[in-house]
């Protein structure tokens, strides 16, 4: 299964608990049961599942600090899902580059939300990302993980 695909069943999962917050479990054998292409559940899906249901509250108040002029109960649903989502890959997900990161959650949020949400998710991802590199928040290993900055001798 395609990591986007995996991203796509953790959105659906994680916008079902926003309005019916029953065990996460129930709500991926539901989504699973209605789409043939998905044999079984990856341990991506379910680290990222758990680890958005056990952070939300931390994360939700990262992004706030990055809504200038904007109450977070006006930021669209699938927008903050997403916004979650990049907050765990970046902290959670050694093996993800940040900037694979935030263009899936682009062209996801391209796809089930706002016409504006491309923009608008980049924005506060790069504002986010910069104060987790800042806070060293970012643990990222392995080739092609780590951008360098050339410096001017």
């Amino acid at each position: 299964m395609s990591r986007r695909k995996e991203r796509e069943i953790v959105l659906k999962v994680l916008f079902a608990q926003e309005y019916n917050p029953i065990p996460y479990t129930q709500q991926l054998d539901f989504i699973l049961s209605e789409d043939d292409d998905i044999e079984a559940v990856t341990p991506f899906v379910k680290k990222m599942i758990e680890k958005c249901l056990e952070l939300h509250e931390e994360l939700d108040e990262r992004i706030k600090t990055k809504l200038i002029n904007w109450d977070f109960n006006r930021v669209a649903t699938m927008d903050r899902i997403l916004l979650r989502m990049a907050l765990v890959e970046f902290m959670c997900f050694e093996d993800i580059p940040p900037e694979v990161t935030i263009d899936e959650m682009i062209e996801i949020g391209k796809k089930y939300s706002t016409s504006n949400s491309g923009k608008f998710i980049n924005g506060i991802l790069d504002a986010l990302l910069k104060e987790l590199k800042a806070e060293k928040k970012i643990k990222k290993s392995g080739r092609g993980l780590i951008t360098k900055v050339r410096l001017n001798d």
